[in-house]
């Protein structure tokens, strides 16, 4: 590489791309950074530095960056094609694989992102119920389309409104005013609150859109009962109970958050780790509902939908989810973590929580009950954001927004595990103001590569 300073890279980019980045997400101001390549649970940044990776794509990697029985699939896939105007043998499948591994699972269709697939799945909700608003929890996270982008996990706690009648909070400019007609909002884990507002809506809902867990606000885990009542009044009124399992698909196990929970949607979404980080979504549900796509009477399209690369990648995936142990060394792995960092938070004197599963957990600083947007003013989140940076620049990458889960892979090893944790000692010591070095084994994870 000629040009090998991230100061360098970071000029090119911004000459290039708003603020650098083609994420918002992606944008830390000075402490912005570009990565030259991943391989297993590590990232190197261009100037060659190493870092474990608990970022992964914000969820993708499940299994690892650059994983071997991944790479080679695709390569040998794109060597026949690479998107055809037809069906095709990978697409084929990777779909039969996701109906094998998913209960209740019986038809799907495949997109690009997220983002498409939730639209998509809003849509085949109101033209199966004929019913046009739905319900969406705030706090939730459902892609970057207008009809979602209200309410998300970093709205301001004290523009709400009241629980009894939530105000929509949207997130940026550029969104029709006349979108928010379409909605209808409650708080999430509020069992009171939410079966009001259904019962007040329910005959004009043709969604009730939820992530099972809220993998955008540090993976806080849904109430005893909170996914049964919706399971409930979805059938009561006829509404569609969609699971947005973009980030928890694959995370919460092989069968997803259904099986977890013991809670059956009738349309669930899939991406992220679906993949290990090719782009490639998926709508799948009941037949009744994903049957209307035949004819064309509901419109689902997409040059790229079921692309080579991506349903090469999927069917690959899945197979190493099916044929490996990888949720016992996931499970091992992050429980671990998660009982070391209460352990290092608690002899510290930090309040917190830890939320989520082990695949996917988020730590909230606070000894207070957090369980929804509205709770989580309550979190240190500046606290959090300087033991991250602290954790970065000893070779640990996690994100500094609190919000963001942790998130594991299969490559990750014990090694990284106790290594992590040596560093979040650390990092936490001397956001805390107490002595804190970079350890004999912290310090082997900065060391620079060859490439």
């Amino acid at each position: 590489m000629t040009d090998a300073t991230m100061h360098s890279w970071l000029e090119r980019a911004r000459r290039v791309m708003p603020r650098g980045v083609t994420s918002n997400f992606r944008d830390w101001g000075p402490r912005s950074f570009v990565v030259e390549r991943g391989e297993g649970p590590y990232i190197w940044d261009v100037e060659g530095k190493r870092y474990i990776d608990y970022r992964l794509a914000y969820g993708p990697i499940i299994l690892g960056h650059a994983y071997p029985a991944v790479v080679e699939r695709v390569t040998e896939a794109v060597q026949r094609g690479n998107v055809f105007a037809a069906t095709h043998v990978y697409e084929v499948e990777a779909a039969e694989r996701l109906v094998r591994m998913i209960p209740h699972i019986e038809r799907v269709r495949f997109s690009g992102s997220g983002t498409e697939a939730t639209m998509h799945a809003l849509r085949l909700a109101r033209a199966y119920t004929g019913r046009e608003k739905f319900l969406k929890f705030e706090g939730c996270y459902h892609g970057a389309h207008d009809y979602v982008l209200f309410s998300t996990a970093s709205a301001n706690p004290l523009a709400l409104g009241a629980r009894s009648m939530p105000i929509p909070y949207q997130a940026g400019s550029g969104i029709p005013n006349g979108i928010r007609d379409y909605l209808v909002l409650a708080p999430y884990n509020d069992l009171e609150h939410t079966e009001r507002i259904i019962r007040n809506h329910g005959r004009e809902l043709a969604a009730i859109f939820v992530e099972p867990m809220m993998g955008n606000l540090s993976g806080i885990m849904p109430k005893p009962g909170f996914l049964e009542m919706l399971r409930s009044l979805a059938d009561e009124y006829g509404i569609v109970l969609i699971f947005d399992e973009v980030k928890t698909g694959f995370r919460m196990g092989k069968e997803g958050a259904q099986a977890y929970f013991g809670i059956q949607a009738d349309l669930v979404i899939f991406a992220k780790a679906l993949g290990n980080g090719y782009p490639i979504s998926a709508i799948t549900g009941k037949a009744d509902i994903m049957d209307l796509y035949r004819g064309g009477s509901v419109t689902h399209a997409g040059t790229y939908n079921g692309n080579i690369v991506g349903t090469a990648a999927a069917a690959a995936t899945l197979d190493v989810l099916e044929q490996e142990d990888v949720f016992g060394t996931l499970e091992q792995r992050g429980r671990r973590l998660m009982e070391g960092i209460d352990d290092i938070l608690t002899r510290l004197g930090v309040p917190h929580r830890v939320s989520g599963v082990p695949a996917m957990f988020g730590i909230i600083m606070t000894d207070e009950d957090v369980y929804d947007v509205r709770t989580y003013k309550a979190a240190d989140m500046q606290l959090y954001a300087q033991i991250a940076f602290n954790a970065i620049k000893r070779g640990v990458m996690f994100d500094p927004d609190p919000r963001e889960p942790w998130f594991l892979c299969y490559a990750l090893s014990e090694g990284d595990v106790e290594e992590t944790l040596n560093v979040f000692e650390d990092a936490t010591k001397e956001a805390l103001g107490l002595s804190a070095t970079v350890s004999t084994t912290a310090a082997s994870v900065l060391e620079r590569s060859g490439s």
